[in-house]
């Protein structure tokens, strides 16, 4: 395997975009949005008849995200600046099976 194709195995991530919720718009906090996509992946696993390592891992990670201390931080923080009309999305990255989250505001 080329280091390029090792470095790329080793580290994943995704965003969440949480939204603030109108009268128009319905939005979702990041802690509803992270249990509505750990719910797909685990709907998509289970619809799968062989095994997806990419939404495994994906819903794994979201495992972690749920029970880590930092998910309720963010949560708080994210909700603090959708407040403000500004936009949200927390980068979920695991490197070689560590977590790191990053709140990026748009």
């Amino acid at each position: 395997m080329r280091d390029d194709e090792l470095k790329k195995s080793q580290t994943e991530s995704f965003d969440l975009e949480p939204r603030y919720s109108t009268n128009e718009i319905s939005g979702k906090c990041l802690k509803c949005l992270s249990e509505h996509e750990l719910n797909s992946c685990l709907m998509l696993l289970l619809r799968e008849e062989g095994i997806d390592k990419n939404i495994q891992r994906k819903y794994e990670s979201l495992v972690k995200f749920l029970e880590s201390p930092e998910s309720e931080r963010l949560r708080i923080e994210s909700e603090k600046y959708l407040a403000e009309g500004k936009q949200v999305s927390v980068k979920i990255t695991i490197n070689k099976g560590r977590p790191k989250y990053d709140l990026i505001v748009k």
